[in-house]
């Protein structure tokens, strides 16, 4: 299971990245938690899946597809329409996310085909490619029309850049504000020589609120956990400390510990948690491996408080599993009409839903 949505009925639509069908929906009919209707169409391969008037878009590496759904219905009418084909998925980072602006915007996240851009992708003290020629088609938001049939990328615009990895992504507030949060490079131990600990920790898994024309920094930069700020990645002169050119990258809301791999962000605006949660966001932490040799970390999900479109303080651990401390691996995040959270994890392939306790 990857990312989820929750039609206004209720009903579960699961992206599903392996097997013959991409989409799994379902439907508990009878309140008692567990789906007792299910049905299962588009092609395999699917990272992502949003609802928007009348239409479920599914994300696959290559292509974004819509499904008319009716209300009550758990599988598609008619034929399924292409919205956009010929998406770059070369190399790393094939899957893609979505969101939605107020004006028939739809954005897409495309990640990078390479670690850091090295001239020998993850190779010891490899430097890097200036100017890195993989931003032009990857690392990035693109925008389309989510209502115009038979786009090619080409037709996309490049939305904002310098975001390695950014698949946790979501519109709050009609759509005017577009969040993510993206997944740091990994090896500066292994490639460049740093600690244990500055590689376990570094680089920060950055939440961001992103706005057109925005750089954040890949390859060139990111973000220190340990200095709090922008530094120069090793592969451009960087030795941790050092800013240079990344004084003009645009920072992060918040920063998390290095390496966590968060998947779905899903922002909390129902009244079952109570006045607490009221406003704040989920993020859904995946984990990592790039933390050896010390341990892993993140598998987890969080919360965190919201004021004016900011943290308005610190994360706290909302969900792990009970089977051990990697053995939740979040990767989908929705908010039902009744004001319950779904959790997906794909390692897991479950869903879980959360419910306040009565009394």
């Amino acid at each position: 299971m990857r990312h989820i949505t929750v039609s206004p009925e209720g009903d579960l639509f699961a992206a599903i990245a392996s097997g013959s069908h991409g989409v799994l929906a379902l439907r508990d009919t009878n309140g008692d938690g567990k789906p007792d209707q299910r049905a299962t169409f588009a092609p395999g391969g699917a990272n992502d899946v949003e609802l928007r008037n009348g239409y479920l878009y599914v994300a696959l590496d290559h292509r974004i597809l819509r499904y008319r759904i009716s209300s009550g219905k758990l599988e598609p009418e008619g034929k399924e329409q292409t919205v956009v084909s010929n998406l770059p998925a070369d190399g790393n980072h094939k899957p893609k996310s979505l969101a939605f602006g107020p004006g028939g915007e739809m954005y897409v996240s495309v990640g990078s085909a390479t670690n850091s851009c090295q001239e020998a992708d993850r190779q010891r003290r490899s430097p890097g490619k200036d100017p890195c020629r993989e931003l032009e088609r990857r690392a990035g938001i693109w925008q389309f029309s989510a209502d115009r049939l038979g786009q090619r990328f080409e037709d996309g615009q490049r939305y904002a850049t310098g975001l390695r990895n950014p698949l946790a992504l979501t519109t709050r507030n009609g759509g005017k504000e577009l969040y993510a949060a993206v997944h740091g490079r990994d090896q500066l131990g292994d490639n460049w020589g740093f600690s244990a600990e500055m590689n376990a920790n570094n680089p920060a898994e950055e939440l961001v609120r992103i706005e057109k024309g925005d750089d954040f920094g890949w390859p060139y930069c990111f973000y220190s956990n340990d200095q709090k700020k922008k530094v120069l990645a090793p592969e451009y002169g960087g030795d941790g400390k050092k800013i240079g050119r990344c004084s003009s990258a645009k920072d992060p809301l918040l920063a998390f510990p290095g390496h966590w791999a968060p998947l779905a962000l899903a922002f909390y605006d129902a009244n079952q948690f109570g006045p607490k949660y009221q406003g704040g966001l989920f993020v859904a932490f995946h984990g990592s491996w790039n933390r050896a040799p010390l341990p892993q970390a993140g598998y987890r999900v969080v919360f965190v408080p919201f004021s004016r479109g900011r943290p308005s303080g610190d994360y706290s651990t909302f969900a792990t599993a009970k089977a051990g401390p990697t053995s939740l691996r979040a990767s989908g995040l929705a908010v039902s009409p009744d004001g319950s959270l779904y959790i997906s994890a794909d390692q897991n392939e479950k869903i879980w839903k959360v419910t306040r306790a009565k009394g």
